[in-house]
């Protein structure tokens, strides 16, 4: 396939990929919670997150039976078939069958990103990463904002009832247009048994950097975004302003902050990309201290919130390049999915403690860490420089501008 056909299938595949997200995160706290359910029970829900961290327990079955096709419009078709049965239940009185149904879409959803994630591995060609990367993270935030805000904007004007029915409808016609994907040729060695050799890939001594890599790169920017959207609050901003500002001009900044990011590394490489991108991401950090700390006109919070999203654009853009480029193709989905995990762990460990740090320090001082927290990955690049220069875009590698690195 030319690029820019791969570029079509990978925004339609992570645009399926991303609508999961928004009705999970966003749609269903306010769903449950205009019905009458408890605060503590709505808290609750975030442990359906848990197939989404810990889907590289069942990702060896993805890379060892069926097309990736399979799996996706099979996860798609559950996720339809949950999404058209949830509101026929109490959603004032969450039971044990409702509970079932949640677990069920987070698991279809979980299965869908380790399908996805490892076709986009199969598609992608040496030099580009970046493109398809960029492209990825855009569709995804795409969906996130319509599936998230949207349907909750939506459901202001016709209930949440027609609008479930109405995504179930868009689930199952996504099956349809994956089932049609192009299949890639893959190893021959596709159907073996992956675990010994995921297992030597990952116990190889070069992994010990990437790992910690892995855990820390994103760090400071995830500590951070636990305690923007509070912080907005307790400053007195209208729910207009975060709505608009830090939700959707911000989504719109992140994508293409995403796309920007993806032409970068295509054009300089991924050790260049995690640099610089990595580097504008961690000093995004400071445009919230100074907000907290000093005394700034009130549109000043916009300006941070701005530059904010569009670095995390251009970090993940860069970070997504990475982790696909230590992936092997013929076990792409079970070595992505690890990979992946690693990232969530640390994501949601640290971040579980955020407001906890707030309580004790105070939003400046705590934006302050978070700003730090973002300098141990940076360092990490050194051990990992030569294996990342090895594994740039042939394109990056005649046209990288002297003393780039």
């Amino acid at each position: 396939m030319r690029l820019r056909e791969k570029l079509g299938w990978i925004a339609l595949l992570y645009f399926a990929e991303g609508l999961p997200f928004g009705i999970a995160y966003d749609v269903w706290p306010v769903y449950f919670r205009v019905h009458g359910v408890s605060l503590r029970e709505i808290g609750f829900m975030s442990l359906l997150s848990l197939p989404w961290t810990l889907k590289l327990l069942w990702a060896p079955a993805v890379d060892r039976w069926g097309m990736r096709q399979h799996w996706i419009a099979a996860a798609l078709t559950s996720l339809g078939l949950t999404t058209l049965v949830l509101p026929a239940l109490d959603a004032a009185h969450p039971g044990p069958l409702l509970w079932a149904l949640m677990l069920a879409f987070t698991l279809a959803s979980a299965t869908q990103d380790i399908a996805v994630d490892a076709y986009a591995v199969d598609l992608a060609s040496p030099g580009e990463e970046g493109a398809i990367n960029g492209m990825r993270v855009t569709a995804a935030r795409v969906a996130l904002l319509l599936g998230g805000g949207g349907l909750i904007t939506a459901a202001g004007w016709w209930g949440f009832e027609p609008l479930f029915a109405l995504t179930g409808v868009l689930f199952f016609l996504l099956a349809g247009a994956a089932w049609f994907s192009p299949r890639v040729p893959l190893a021959a060695n596709q159907r073996r048994s992956p675990i010994k050799p995921v297992l030597r890939w990952l116990f190889r001594p070069q992994m010990v950097p990437v790992l910690a890599f892995t855990l820390l790169f994103k760090l400071g920017d995830s500590t951070l975004g636990r305690m923007v959207k509070p912080f907005w609050v307790d400053r007195g901003y209208s729910l207009e302003e975060i709505g608009l500002i830090s939700v959707t001009l911000g989504t719109v900044l992140t994508i293409g902050g995403a796309l920007l990011g993806g032409w970068f590394v295509s054009r300089f490489g991924i050790f260049s990309g995690l640099l610089w991108l990595g580097g504008l991401q961690m000093v995004s950090n400071l445009g919230y201290v100074a907000v907290a700390a000093l005394t700034l006109p009130r549109e000043s919070i916009y300006l941070a919130s701005a530059f904010e999203s569009l670095t995390q654009g251009l970090g993940t853009a860069a970070f997504l390049s990475f982790l696909m480029g230590q992936c092997e193709k013929e076990h792409a989905a079970t070595q992505y999915a690890l990979l992946s995990a690693t990232f969530a762990l640390s994501r949601d460990l640290v971040g579980a403690f955020s407001g906890l740090g707030v309580e004790n320090l105070g939003y400046a001082v705590y934006f302050g860490v978070t700003t730090a927290l973002a300098v141990p990955g940076l360092v990490l690049l050194l051990p990992l420089r030569k294996v990342l220069l090895s594994q740039q875009a042939p394109e990056a590698a005649g046209a990288k501008p002297q003393g780039s690195d």
